[in-house]
């Protein structure tokens, strides 16, 4: 029960969150896209948010900047944080510009928002749970793609929904975060893909 536990704080890891967020764009939009635009974004995607905070997660370990991957104190997450918020620009700048799909070039910005929040709060000592700013954020853009296309995702939403419940429950139980340190980390995900709505809904 206790590996199961720990596997879905590894099989979520907010790393993944957002290309499963685009992938859900593509796979329920239905404007057309070339398939080769669409696999180039997903690859460099996967790149930048998955394979290049891998690389540098082991360079900071190497050097002694960080313990785990769950970079479980305040000091831990500073540098990482940094670094994301980094990858998010050049995403925006090079690989979803606001000219191109508009939607998901907002939800970079909200995730952009959130992991801003997240470095201010780090640098202030406060520890919100990163897995749930992930998830939250992924769940409020599908919400927002369900209103802007006017597609039933109710399926979807509510298989989010467990996601993030089982990752509460993870975090919980691995005593990785308290109460309200899953929830500030829900709400920083979410309020910014909401306060974003206004630009491409």
């Amino acid at each position: 029960m206790n590996w199961l536990i720990k596997s879905i704080s590894f099989i979520f890891h907010p790393i993944i969150m957002p290309v499963l967020g685009v992938v859900f764009y593509f796979s329920k939009s239905p404007r057309f896209l070339p398939r080769d635009i669409i696999e180039a974004k997903l690859i460099s995607l996967s790149i930048l948010t998955i394979i290049l905070p891998i690389l540098l997660y082991f360079l900071l370990k190497t050097i002694g900047k960080t313990k785990s991957i769950y970079l479980e104190t305040t000091k831990e997450r500073i540098i990482p944080l940094i670094l994301n918020v980094i990858i998010c620009i050049l995403i925006l700048l090079r690989v979803l510009p606001s000219n191109q799909i508009i939607e998901l070039y907002f939800f970079f910005i909200g995730i952009l928002i959130s992991n801003i929040i997240c470095l201010v709060l780090a640098i202030l000592k406060f520890k919100a749970s990163i897995h749930m700013i992930a998830i939250a954020g992924v769940i409020m853009f599908a919400i927002g793609i369900s209103v802007h296309f006017g597609k039933n995702l109710n399926g979807s939403l509510a298989l989010f929904c467990l996601i993030a419940g089982a990752i509460a429950t993870s975090r919980l139980h691995l005593k990785a975060h308290s109460n309200t340190e899953l929830i500030f980390g829900f709400f920083i995900g979410l309020v910014p893909q909401l306060m974003v709505f206004q630009y491409w809904l």
